[in-house]
């Protein structure tokens, strides 16, 4: 199945789980360590009330701004027309991940975070290959490769696309049972990315 047939699939937990992923292995644009989301998994893995979830929800979202490492942003703010690289937009795209999340866990809200959430994070890994540059013709390729066509599309962003696809699939067979298999599998990506953004900087030093 394509990611975006098992997206319009997955329940409730399934979306949570696969916004939720994509958010966590981006958080380091966003200066969080691997630590900071680990409260919202735990909740998911405990069966935490939806009141417990936005809570914790909430002091992620503190934290990361008391930390300095996310400015307060508008959730109405448009996305940048011309941002000033690469990284500016990535980070507003993560950003946008972790404000856009609901409280309120409904089955309508959570598909649409985790819908968008899943182009947010394949489009953060398109705009932080070295190897090719962002351009209008590259949010096509997003969309695209979430069907199912992914002639061409960047190692970077086809194994992005393979964790978010295992992810779904994941919990899907076994529930919150596969909630450690799935945070290992983000877990990996965010090293994978972490090491991604560190090596722009190294080049540009």
């Amino acid at each position: 199945m394509s990611l975006v047939e098992l997206i319009a699939d997955a329940d409730e937990r399934g979306l949570t789980v696969s916004g939720l992923a994509c958010l966590d292995r981006c958080v380091s644009l966003l200066g969080g360590d691997d630590e900071i989301l680990r409260p919202l998994w735990a909740g998911l893995a405990d069966g935490s009330d939806a009141e417990e979830w936005a809570t914790r929800l909430e002091q992620a979202r503190v934290k990361l701004n008391a930390e300095g490492t996310a400015d307060a942003v508008d959730p109405a703010a448009p996305a940048p027309t011309s941002p000033a690289s690469a990284e500016s937009e990535a980070t507003f795209l993560a950003r946008r991940m972790l404000v856009d999340a609901p409280a309120i866990r409904s089955a309508a809200g959570v598909r649409e975070w985790a819908d968008a959430c899943s182009v947010a994070a394949l489009r953060i890994h398109r705009l932080l290959d070295a190897s090719a540059s962002a351009s209008a013709a590259d949010a096509a390729s997003v969309d695209s490769c979430r069907e199912g066509r992914t002639e061409g599309i960047s190692p970077l962003v086809s194994a992005e696309l393979r964790r978010q696809i295992r992810v779904l699939e994941l919990i899907a067979s076994h529930g919150s049972g596969g909630l450690r298999q799935a945070l290992a599998v983000s877990t990996e990506g965010r090293r994978v990315l972490r090491a991604v953004v560190s090596r722009r900087a190294r080049g540009r030093a």
